[in-house]
């Protein structure tokens, strides 16, 4: 392959999806759109009809966001890229430090600092603009200021850590260098994954233990029923930055945590809470997460193994933009172009994501009361505005969770306890 037939490839990818991305959301804001008016016979006692059509505005409103971030995320890779925002760069810092190391790192900060800054015109927009238009945004200005400075400075020190890692190993340890970073990788990811209740999560918000009382008597009990233990259960101030309600688990080993959002407690009957506890449970218990993480170790190692080919192909340097090869250039180019060519198998891993949540149901209501997991899903349908009429095709290739219909409608079959 030549360089002008990778880089014709390379545009046909991104066209294909860019076409694709703008098509599904055109039929997700129609299909939404035409049914707004309504309310779905199943959710007719529950949601009522300015509900629906809220989350019908919402959803519209969000998918168009969407079109238009797609198209300005297209037009920054188009810069880095073909554009020669890389060797620009690579050009800028060679000029000015003479460890090849600290060019590497000085490229790939700068890559993903200018990343950062253009894409935060975005983000303040849906947080001051969507959010805030569809009554969820609590946040104030200088708390999305701390927090986008604390994020800025907490991603800088871990890409350097990472990227030193890597770039060191692709110097130091031969020919199967791939395999010795994709080590690397894996180590961090395990690492942070661990940290992240303890360490990261702690700089953004505040964390409580669950006050003793029939909530948290009701949790243990779940717990105890489902043999899991960990380090507790914690209220997070979630409704400092937005109205939305959730929960999860997070950590591994000795440092898991049950986090529940301040604004779930306050939207749902402590039966429901323990529903929804119990379906993240059924994901613990049925070992989805450490499936996820076998998957997504072969996918890395898969993905070095690419690297570590594509980094001796000169076409693959110059057909992004790139005229001197390099390990820094060789990791920034496979970063930013692999999801070109990946997004058209991103079903697969919605198909995947759907099936495990329809297992840790199935779970769910072996250990609590499946009418009061499908009360609080409703619920949280609800409140966070989330549409119940998306278009099928749409839903089957982004989402990861079962539409509505489908996934109470099978909680509602199935009896308490059964």
């Amino acid at each position: 392959m030549n360089a002008t037939t990778f880089a014709l490839l390379f545009i046909a990818f991104l066209v294909t999806g860019l076409v694709l991305r703008l098509w599904l959301a055109y039929r997700q804001i129609s299909f939404v759109s035409r049914h707004q008016d309504h309310v779905p016979d199943a959710f007719a006692n529950d949601i009522p009809a300015e509900a629906h059509q809220k989350a019908a505005n919402y959803t519209a409103a969000r998918t168009r966001f969407g079109m238009i971030s797609t198209v300005w995320g297209i037009a920054i890779l188009l810069f880095w890229t073909v554009g020669g925002g890389i060797e620009m760069l690579d050009t800028w810092w060679s000029a000015r430090v003479n460890s090849p190391l600290l060019v590497g790192l000085g490229v790939i900060l700068s890559v993903a600092t200018g990343s950062a800054v253009l894409d935060l015109p975005f983000s303040v927009w849906d947080q001051f603009v969507i959010e805030e238009r569809f009554g969820f945004n609590r946040m104030s200005a200088g708390l999305f200021f701390a927090d986008t400075v604390k994020q800025l400075l907490l991603s800088i020190l871990l890409v350097t850590l990472l990227a030193a890692g890597v770039l060191w190993v692709m110097r130091a340890t031969g020919d199967y260098w791939w395999l010795a970073a994709w080590a690397v990788w894996m180590g961090f990811t395990l690492v942070i994954t661990w940290a992240y209740p303890r360490v990261i999560a702690p700089l953004f918000n505040k964390f409580q233990a669950l006050e003793a009382g029939p909530l948290r008597e009701r949790i243990d009990a779940l717990l105890k029923r489902c043999g899991f233990t960990s380090r507790g259960v914690f209220v997070m101030d979630a409704s400092r930055r937005s109205a939305h309600g959730n929960a999860y688990f997070t950590g591994f080993g000795r440092n898991k945590r049950i986090v529940l959002f301040d604004t779930l407690r306050k939207d749902l009957e402590d039966e429901e809470v323990e529903g929804v506890l119990a379906h993240e449970l059924g994901h613990f218990r049925l070992r989805h997460i450490p499936q996820r993480l076998v998957l997504m170790a072969v996918f890395t190692l898969f993905g070095f193994m690419l690297l570590s080919w594509l980094a001796r192909q000169e076409w693959f340097y110059a057909g992004l933009g790139v005229d001197t090869a390099s390990d820094h250039a060789a990791i920034l180019l496979f970063v930013l172009v692999a999801p070109v060519f990946t997004f058209f198998i991103t079903p697969i891993g919605a198909w995947f994501s759907r099936r495990h949540e329809f297992q840790a149901d199935a779970y769910a209501v072996r250990h609590a009361d499946a009418s009061a997991l499908a009360s609080a899903l409703v619920k949280l349908y609800r409140e966070n505005a989330t549409t119940l009429t998306p278009d099928p095709v749409y839903s089957t290739f982004y989402h990861s969770h079962p539409p509505a219909l489908i996934r109470i409608g099978r909680l509602r079959t199935q009896t308490p306890n059964g």
